[in-house]
């Protein structure tokens, strides 16, 4: 490799500083101070000495946003801390009792909240490493998501180098939006439909689709923009929300411009009245505000709750509503055999998107209404998100019109239909339906379930009608059927190779995700980890009965009887057999209860030098401890690592006991 000489070195430091700034000032502040041919020039001339001294290229590089090599797959990447949802409100009430909880839990404490637009985009983060951009993830399930940094790096907005990296801040995560304008996604559509190809729903839809794009490439084509709104810094000692907002921007990221500190719930609730009325004067789409507490130190004091903080909620705006005709009524079969009524509606436009159907929930609801096909109808979109028909038109009713009456027979099987006396959805008794077997596998293949990829909606439809799958047991032979997957439509030796790897690497998934996957009716994956922790492994769930599964925290008895009855039922329980014998595991991680950590609460904050949080976690749970989220007077030790933050202040400011990393092992020991 040809040694670069010195004036290229300097002249490339130099026009990468240049580029840089000239891409901020462009791109983050809207004041650009050259023209574009001039920047082609100075990234032209910077792209040939890269070519001709191939060892000047750097990540932090400008040339790198042209877009990398095609991924096969995205790697997984961990969240710490995990990117948590937040609850929704919609009414005026539900936040005035939010400030109400947040000042009970704060006592004397008065709270100021810091209030941002809600950006209707995609949740990322972004991690850099001495201040360059090493690594950009999506949100997934909040705790692990996918590895999408080649086509992050396109997004111009996004500094490949953080402009005041002498800050000393030398490693840090934030978090941020990912959006398309709307003038840029109408053209995007328009592109595509000159191209005959699929249109995308609406900018969110069309900004996911991107990201989820294996050629970074294609994605430096599409117009996706970012604004970011947390870092995570701990050796910033940053003290409030608005601090961190603002030592975003002077490291050069994109932060809405928009926000606002209150004083009380009262100006909270007059910033969201006043951007439900100007949400359409913005150029992106925004579905609400987003309430925080603007201390941190209270923020930790507050800690969450399941996956989402009690410092924060977001704040919806009230649907969008539209009036179109409904043209008929199908009805859906789902795969716990539930019957639900959607509505066949004339196209319209609501929200941000063309809506065509909408879910009718169930027949009580259709008689509520008095819905009749040919009815001219008020869709709606619940939190900008889900249409639905919200209400009818009686006065532009046809005549000849008649009350819908739900058939006594399953529209996919011809099976019959029955309701019980309890319930409010018909169902269709037949566990061999094939549209129950293609919803039961889809849950199971699902990320939050099995996690299989490339099992999706089209290819399990293709293979449950080609007979290769019957249920869920059957995804663990499919590999004698190798040949007839290679020849099949859209496949070959590549995907069939993928999914045959896919679902041998599902085995490996924790017993809780297996319950979850099983699609037992009423068990979600909180309530299935919390089973599996109660009862350990399969078979003591199976002999359970309803009494012992209503002692168990959170179970009622509506979730102990759909417990019951899925073990009661033969072909469940050969099904359970058969995934057993394909070797899944049927038994929960033990806790040791009687280690030497037990009765013991910690935190963890900062970054230790051998495991990572999620490991410290677990091994501290394998002992007999437990690990909260934040610190309080309950919590008897700390678990610091480098670069720890509010938290080890909180933890002193209490008198709490602080432990090293060998400290925890040796405690152990």
């Amino acid at each position: 490799m040809t040694q670069p000489p010195q004036d290229a070195v300097r002249r490339v430091k130099q026009l990468r500083t240049e580029i840089l700034e000239h891409d901020y000032r462009y791109y983050v502040l809207a004041e650009p101070v050259i023209s574009d041919e001039a920047y082609d020039r100075l990234l032209r001339e910077l792209q040939d000495l890269e070519t001709t001294y191939p060892a000047l290229q750097t990540l932090d590089s400008p040339t790198q946003r042209v877009g990398g090599s095609p991924t096969k797959e995205f790697a997984t990447v961990a969240h710490t801390p995990p990117m948590l949802s937040l609850a929704n409100s919609y009414a005026e009430e539900e936040i005035r009792d939010f400030d109400r909880r947040v000042r009970e839990l704060l006592g004397t404490v008065v709270p100021r909240y810091t209030v941002e637009l809600k950006i209707d985009g995609v949740a990322i983060a972004l991690r850099y490493r001495d201040g360059v951009f090493v690594q950009g993830a999506t949100r997934g399930d909040g705790t692990q998501g996918d590895d999408i940094t080649g086509n992050l790096r396109t997004v111009r907005e996004l500094p490949l180098r953080l402009r005041d990296a002498g800050r000393g801040l030398s490693t840090i995560e934030v978090r941020g939006e990912a959006y398309m304008p709307r003038d840029a996604f109408a053209a995007l559509n328009r592109q595509r439909e000159n191209a005959l190809e699929r249109l995308f729903i609406n900018p969110r839809n069309a900004t996911a689709g991107t990201l989820k794009l294996q050629d970074p490439r294609l994605v430096a084509g599409r117009p996706i923009h970012l604004f970011v709104y947390a870092l995570y810094a701990p050796q910033a000692r940053i003290l409030t929300h608005t601090r961190n907002l603002e030592t975003l921007k002077t490291l050069g990221f994109p932060v809405n411009p928009h926000h606002r500190l209150c004083t009380s719930v009262d100006e909270v609730i007059d910033y969201w009245r006043t951007w439900e009325a100007q949400r359409d004067d913005l150029p992106y789409d925004i579905d609400g505000v987003v309430v925080k507490v603007d201390d941190l130190a209270q923020q930790e004091e507050l800690g969450t709750i399941a996956k989402s903080p009690r410092w924060a909620i977001a704040f919806k705006f009230r649907s969008r509503k539209a009036e179109t005709v409904l043209q008929g009524i199908t009805l859906q079969v789902g795969r716990t055999g539930a019957v639900t009524p959607v509505a066949e509606l004339t196209p319209v436009f609501v929200g941000g998107s063309t809506v065509s159907r909408a879910t009718l929930h169930n027949i009580d609801y259709i008689t509520e209404l008095d819905l009749r096909i040919g009815d001219t109808v008020v869709v709606e979109k619940g939190g900008d998100v889900i249409p639905k028909v919200s209400a009818v038109l009686l006065e532009r009713r046809p005549r000849g019109t008649h009350p819908f009456r739900m058939p006594g027979n399953c529209p996919v099987c011809n099976s019959r239909l029955t309701r019980g006396a309890e319930e409010v959805n018909y169902y269709c008794e037949n566990a061999e339906c094939p549209a129950q077997i293609r919803g039961r596998i889809e849950h199971f293949a699902s990320r939050g379930a099995m996690d299989i990829e490339g099992l999706g909606e089209a290819a399990v439809e293709q293979l449950v009608s080609l007979g290769l799958l019957t249920h869920i047991a059957d995804l663990y032979s499919l590999a004698r059927y190798r040949k007839t997957l290679v020849e099949l439509d859209r496949w070959g030796e590549k995907s069939t190779a993928n999914l045959l790897e896919a679902i041998e690497r599902s085995k490996q998934q924790p017993f809780h995700r297996v319950l979850f996957a099983l699609g037992i009716r009423h068990v979600g994956a909180g309530v299935a980890r919390t089973v599996a922790d109660a009862c350990g492994s399969i078979d003591a769930l199976a002999a359970a009965d309803e009494e012992s599964l209503q002692r168990i925290s959170a179970i009622g008895p509506t979730i102990a009887s759909s417990i019951v009855h899925f073990f009661q039922e033969k072909h469940n329980r050969q099904i359970l057999k058969a995934l057993r014998a394909a070797g899944l595991r049927m038994q929960q991680e033990k806790m040791n209860t009687g280690g030497a950590l037990s009765g013991k609460t910690f935190v963890i904050t900062g970054t230790l030098p051998t495991y990572s949080r999620d490991e410290a976690r677990r091994l501290i749970e394998r002992h007999g401890g437990t690990v909260a989220s934040s610190v309080s007077k309950n919590i008897q030790y700390v678990l610091v690592g480098s670069d720890a933050g509010s938290k080890l202040t909180r933890a002193r400011e209490l008198g709490i006991p602080l432990l090293t990393e060998a400290e925890l092992v040796r405690m152990i020991s």
